[in-house]
């Protein structure tokens, strides 16, 4: 949509706005299908602009979950204007600072703001049953072993067979190993909670100190061991065992317990089995090279959690010889 149709529909919506004042830029973002801009108002006022894909159904309900979030208290963008028959969001804006961009700064002063995060989603986490039932039909499948196996076979096809070029084989033996069914059923069994699904260093925006989420769209029933791995082991940061222990124990209150940890090292498995399919397909089939980069910390990270995992020293093997 070009930009002089996009100010058009933005002085339509809001007509206090001075036109001639107003600005639009475009924002460049991860992988998403949605394209942001940020609307300058005047010198103190700025807006995002979200155009969506009007196909992908879990677009729709972007809207419903941020008010969903701001009415249970979790930091989120707050909504202007949803355009439905266009696939326009107008909400508020929350700079430019997320998480990730800090991955420099000292641990204490990054830890302050994982913390900030993680209590964010522990809210999300901590939301009761009868509160969420509500939520089901803006959000997408939950998560059950038909998904963990989704993920587990777009690492398989998209991260080995696209970047690697393994023969198919090979792949099919390790893929065909156990361990890996019996990690999706047991999964799938175990409570669920609100999750975000996303939960990693570029999603999370900081302002004044405090925590946001954004990116929520894909927000479902899972773990909440889910979210927590996402972040802990997230491809794009360094965070050392110590700094994860820390940040484990401001979530549980506590030191977590032997449990918790070997759930929390399951999901770290197949978030990172997800993420690095992402990264392939996105990098080789929607031709966002940058993503690529990002394979070998993951692919590292990965072998680190499936080493500890009883069942898989084939897979763990087979990672080694990645390099």
């Amino acid at each position: 949509m070009r930009t002089e149709v996009l100010l058009r529909q933005t002085r339509r919506h809001f007509p206090r706005f001075n036109v001639d004042e107003v600005k639009i830029l475009p924002i460049e973002k991860g992988g998403s299908d949605r394209k942001f801009y940020r609307v300058r108002c005047s010198s103190e006022q700025s807006l995002i602009l979200v155009k969506y894909n009007l196909e992908r159904e879990e677009n729709r309900h972007y809207v419903a979950i941020a008010q969903f979030l701001e009415i249970h208290n979790i930091h989120a963008p707050r909504i202007y204007y949803h355009d439905t028959e266009e696939g326009l969001i107008w909400l508020e804006d929350l700079g430019e600072r997320d998480l990730f961009g800090y991955r420099d700064e000292p641990w204490l002063v990054r830890r302050a703001f994982y913390e900030s995060a993680l209590d964010e989603v522990r809210k999300l986490h901590q939301l009761p049953e009868a509160v969420c039932v509500e939520m089901h039909q803006h959000l997408p499948a939950e998560f059950n072993a038909a998904l963990y196996a989704w993920e587990q076979n777009y690492f398989f096809e998209n991260c080995l067979g696209r970047c690697f070029e393994i023969e198919k084989t090979e792949i099919d033996n390790v893929a065909a190993l156990p361990a890996l069914h019996d990690i999706a059923e047991r999964l799938a069994q175990l409570p669920r909670v609100l999750v975000h699904r996303d939960f990693q260093s570029q999603n999370i925006l900081l302002r004044n100190g405090q925590a946001y989420l954004i990116d929520f769209q894909g927000m479902r029933p899972g773990l909440a061991h889910y979210d927590l791995a996402s972040l802990l082991f997230d491809p794009y940061v360094d965070l050392t065992d110590p700094e994860r222990d820390e940040l484990l124990e401001h979530y549980c209150g506590q030191r977590p317990d032997p449990e918790f940890l070997q759930t929390l090292r399951l999901c770290a498995m197949q978030r990172l089995m997800q993420a690095l399919g992402a990264y392939g397909f996105l990098g080789l089939v929607k031709d966002h090279k940058h993503f690529l980069q990002h394979i070998p910390k993951a692919v590292s990270s990965l072998r680190e959690v499936v080493g500890k995992i009883d069942g898989l020293e084939l897979f763990e093997n087979f990672l080694a010889k990645l390099g």
